[in-house]
């Protein structure tokens, strides 16, 4: 049988079967494969940097070096600080990756959540497990190194807590999720003040009710505004399982007894400087949940991200208030 051959793609001769390729050639595609490595290497590094939550993990460490520094009555050591920062930064680092494993199933589900690494199969849930444990035994070496025994079960308790109890049992069985999570949110006061003085003392409870008390209309309002992806999950935040003008009532209720409880660390050994800032942050952030609540009552749009970033700024400039007032007393 005759084979049909195009001619026009058979080389007419040896010199063009074989082109070598110039040297400016070989070393483009050299940068280029230089390039995309160091290109995926940088997507690696982001997306195990992603599993640590690194927003939460800044929120946290703004509370431990005030109540570190009202510990002290000054400043603590700078070596004690650095620890303290760093194996704080460890554990919620392994906390929030140990969170993002056992929540990888109801990440891809929600759009809030849905570009997470485990999510988008970036870093594999093996790979996820590993490095939180691997943070979780890295925060706890540096603790019981270089501070104390209280401190560092603290440390180890607070991971626990968010893994075992929060992430594993309440956020999936119950709307009171956010109050009861609040525990290990608060615990980062505790730990600083024990590696200061190896002990916890009244200030030191006040100072963690204030943040335990604050985290409800703070994560509130967040649920209010993914309200839909959480009920997609599955997941009963209480906006999803609760009339909006429940959530409200609630949000009112826990704001003021978070400004209570800041109010009462001032006879506790604060300057008015402190007493004067926590009044006034504190009924910004009262103003803030009534508002929220009205709108709730007359149904209107509930506008909660007013609510949640105010709530951040709230609780960093009263803990900034705790860290100046300890400096000049």
């Amino acid at each position: 049988m005759t084979q049909l051959v195009d001619r026009g793609s058979v080389p007419q001769s040896a010199s063009e079967a074989v082109r070598p390729t110039s040297a400016g050639a070989l070393a483009r595609a050299q940068q280029a494969q230089a390039a995309g490595r160091r290109a995926s290497l940088s997507a690696v590094v982001k997306a195990y940097v992603s599993l640590t939550k690194p927003r939460i993990i800044e929120l946290l460490l703004v509370t431990t070096v005030p109540a570190m520094l009202l510990a002290d009555q000054g400043l603590p050591s700078l070596w004690l600080i650095l620890v303290v920062l760093v194996g704080g930064t460890l554990a919620a680092g392994a906390a929030n990756a140990l969170n993002c494993y056992i929540d990888r199933d109801i990440d891809q589900v929600m759009r809030r959540t849905s570009r997470r690494p485990l999510a988008t199969h970036t870093v594999s849930p093996r790979a996820a497990l590993v490095f939180g444990l691997t943070l979780a035994v890295l925060s706890t070496v540096l603790m019981a190194l270089f501070t104390n025994a209280l401190a560092t079960l603290l440390t180890v308790g607070a991971i626990a807590y968010y893994d075992l109890v929060y992430t594993l049992w309440l956020k999936r069985t119950t709307p009171a999720n956010t109050v009861w999570g609040g525990a290990c949110g608060a615990a980062p006061v505790l730990i600083g003040w024990a590696a200061v003085t190896g002990g916890l003392s009244w200030p030191a409870w006040v100072m963690f009710a204030v943040v335990f008390l604050w985290q409800p209309p703070h994560f509130y309002a967040l649920a209010i505004k993914f309200k839909d992806d959480y009920a997609r999950a599955g997941i009963p935040m209480l906006p999803v399982v609760a009339s909006m003008r429940r959530v409200g009532l609630e949000t009112v209720v826990y704001s003021w007894l978070t400004v209570l409880a800041s109010v009462v660390l001032w006879p506790l050994g604060m300057t008015p400087v402190y007493g004067v800032v926590a009044v006034l942050v504190g009924v910004l952030l009262l103003r803030e949940a009534h508002k929220l609540h009205g709108r709730a009552r007359r149904g209107e749009a509930l506008k909660p991200m007013r609510l949640f970033h105010w709530s951040v700024t709230y609780l960093t400039l009263l803990f900034v208030a705790i860290a100046v007032d300890a400096l000049i007393q």
